[in-house]
């Protein structure tokens, strides 16, 4: 909202120095800065409350150290986390980005999936939670509607051919250039490779002429699957404290200068990438998004003063899902949430394996001693300090060799 009174300052008011706000480097700041500020000082008062209504964290008996004090921790912090995220996005972004308001609806709509999903497990006393049918359907749901806006809105294209552009002349030369030609588009880049766009509507050329008009067969089923594994990859990563919060701001954090560079025609030109127009403004969420994600931290690193729960999990993984997928970078997310990515793993691996061994030999047995990985860490006697750290060094090279993508290929 902010954007827009300092845009009638400058434009319609001619008001000194209030044309700073058009600079998408600004506003992240300012979003940055507010969403740590709201996360931390508002984040102890959202924890009161949620100890006043007694919204306790009811642990399992999983035989894991120090588990048992962990029992009545305030849960649903998520809160903390959407709260942190939204208001400096409402004050400091172009609400009008479809962008943006792809990203507002994917926040409300997992944080609401994960918030009935803590509700019955405390209130309703159902460890279980939200069954899991009616998770995916929400997520498979906004799935739909993320892959059906990014195919079908006209304020959603893509540059391909940067290369060509002719941003950078000899300096003596002054050239008006003519604005970038865009066009609808299903284009990804597969990492690691040159010439590295890949045309989802490319796997329907068997079909014959036109098949790029059913190029949506194709690319909304993979923005369903895509968001569903990365909620619940996030989700399932969401085990000991601060290391769902610290790995996702570590991925987020890779994903803002993906999200900077894609959306500026100059670096997409120079790093000859793919130019995805007004995408820059994520930037602005990421920022805010990041800020709460720290701010956060301040109340869930070890010990946890509260858990962000489901509300903030799945939250967390939605977000992920969409900034990679609109940025056209969803072929990194393996690499980029490779810490998501192995905590899934381990328990597929370790669900497929107890099942094809009970059924050959009579009894299950386990490639790890429990399941998510970090648990198998727990079992194996590291301390959870240990543990989060240990991660977040391996998130921070996973996200740092996601960034060289940018030149090696």
């Amino acid at each position: 909202m902010l954007y827009y009174l300092f845009e009638y300052l400058d434009k319609i008011l001619d008001v000194p120095g209030t044309g700073v706000f058009q600079y998408i480097t600004f506003r992240s700041a300012l979003a940055l800065m507010l969403s740590l500020l709201l996360s931390t000082i508002y984040g102890k008062r959202i924890i009161r409350f949620l100890q006043r209504q007694q919204v306790g964290e009811t642990v399992r008996e999983l035989g894991l150290a120090g588990q048992n004090e962990k029992a009545g921790t305030p849960t649903m912090g998520g809160l903390i986390i959407i709260f942190a995220t939204l208001v400096p996005v409402v004050l400091f972004a172009k609400l009008h980005n479809i962008y943006i308001v792809l990203l507002i609806v994917t926040t409300l709509w997992m944080g609401t999936i994960g918030f009935i999903d803590d509700y019955i497990k405390i209130f309703k006393k159902d460890k279980e939670g939200l069954k899991g049918i009616f998770k995916v359907v929400g997520q498979v749901g906004l799935g739909l509607i993320v892959g059906i806006v990014l195919y079908f809105h006209a304020g959603v294209t893509v540059r391909t051919d940067t290369s060509t552009s002719d941003v950078f002349k000899v300096p003596t030369e002054t050239v008006i250039m003519p604005a970038p030609m865009e066009e609808k588009s299903t284009a990804t880049t597969i990492p690691f490779f040159k010439n590295n766009e890949f045309d989802y509507a490319e796997l329907l050329a068997w079909t014959g002429e036109g098949y790029e008009k059913w190029a949506w067969l194709i690319f909304i089923p993979v923005v369903i699957f895509i968001i569903t594994a990365v909620s619940n990859g996030a989700n399932l990563t969401d085990g000991i404290d601060g290391l769902a919060a610290g790995t996702s701001a570590i991925s987020v954090l890779a994903l803002g200068i993906f999200t900077f560079v894609s959306g500026n025609i100059i670096f997409s030109n120079y790093l000859n990438i793919m130019y995805i127009p007004n995408s820059g403004e994520m930037t602005v969420f990421i920022a805010a998004f990041v800020g709460s994600l720290i701010g956060f931290l301040w109340y869930n690193s070890y010990p946890a003063s509260v858990f962000m729960g489901d509300t903030g999990s799945l939250t967390i993984g939605g977000i992920i899902a969409v900034l990679a997928i609109a940025v056209r970078k969803e072929m990194l997310i393996p690499l980029l949430c490779g810490i998501f990515l192995v905590e899934n793993l381990s328990v597929v691996l370790q669900v497929s394996y107890f099942k094809y061994t009970k059924k050959r030999f009579g009894e299950g047995r386990r490639i790890f001693l429990m399941s998510p990985l970090h648990h198998h860490y727990q079992k194996k006697g590291y301390h959870e300090s240990k543990i989060v750290t240990r991660f977040w060094i391996v998130a921070i090279m996973l996200a740092i060799l996601s960034i060289v993508t940018l030149k090696l290929r």
